[in-house]
């Protein structure tokens, strides 16, 4: 099953391209599943306008799924016409060849939107947790549901390295619109709604 989310007739809505409106790409990096998600800025607003994944596990060839991560960014870029790229850094981990492939995955995605003049901001994977959540140590599904509330959509996606995007294109629009209140004293994502409730936008 294809997972997608897209704003009906956005392409033709010209209303939905104000002044004050832009779209951020986020993208999770991966080598067997690459995340992207864009979201629609009006203002202080933010919606969803797409999210998806790449499948790359059926194609064994390495260099063969950078070219593809290199032409599905490219595609994406060239379609949506982002203003920004916000993509999650790597996780470090303890197999040396598993984090060179993952760091020329995204490699190729970051010089794809450089080369095409987007601007790239990298985020740490804490970062975007603590963004999203208000909790560094939040997991998938709470960093999801809290996604759910504030971009106002039910849909649950087929692979998480989707919303994984998602979140990281959040993440940049709160640090663009300096939106994101002080977190510290909030424990979990609950308590954090509920002592912020500005956080949710739109």
């Amino acid at each position: 099953m294809v997972f997608l989310f897209r704003h009906q007739d956005f392409g033709k809505n010209k209303l939905w391209l104000a002044n004050k409106s832009k779209i951020i790409l986020g993208i999770d990096p991966g080598t067997l599943v690459m995340g992207y998600g864009l979201i629609l800025v009006e203002g202080s607003k933010a919606s969803l306008l797409d999210m998806n994944v790449l499948k790359l596990s059926r194609h064994k060839d390495h260099y063969e799924r950078l070219q593809l991560i290199h032409a599905r960014v490219h595609e994406l870029i060239r379609e949506h016409k982002p203003v920004s790229c916000a993509i999650e850094a790597p996780f470090f981990g303890k197999n040396v060849q598993s984090m060179l492939k993952l760091g020329r995955a995204q490699g190729v995605a970051i010089a794809t939107a450089m080369q095409a003049g987007v601007p790239v901001t990298e985020y740490a994977p804490k970062k975007v947790k603590q963004s999203i959540t208000g909790n560094g140590n939040a997991d998938k599904e709470q960093i999801w549901q809290m996604l759910q509330r504030i971009l106002h959509f039910n849909e649950r996606p087929e692979f998480l390295d989707a919303s994984d995007a998602l979140a990281v294109a959040v993440c940049h629009f709160f640090q663009e619109s300096s939106v994101i209140p002080d977190t510290r004293k909030a424990k979990g994502w609950e308590q954090f709604l509920q002592k912020n409730p500005e956080r949710i936008v739109g």
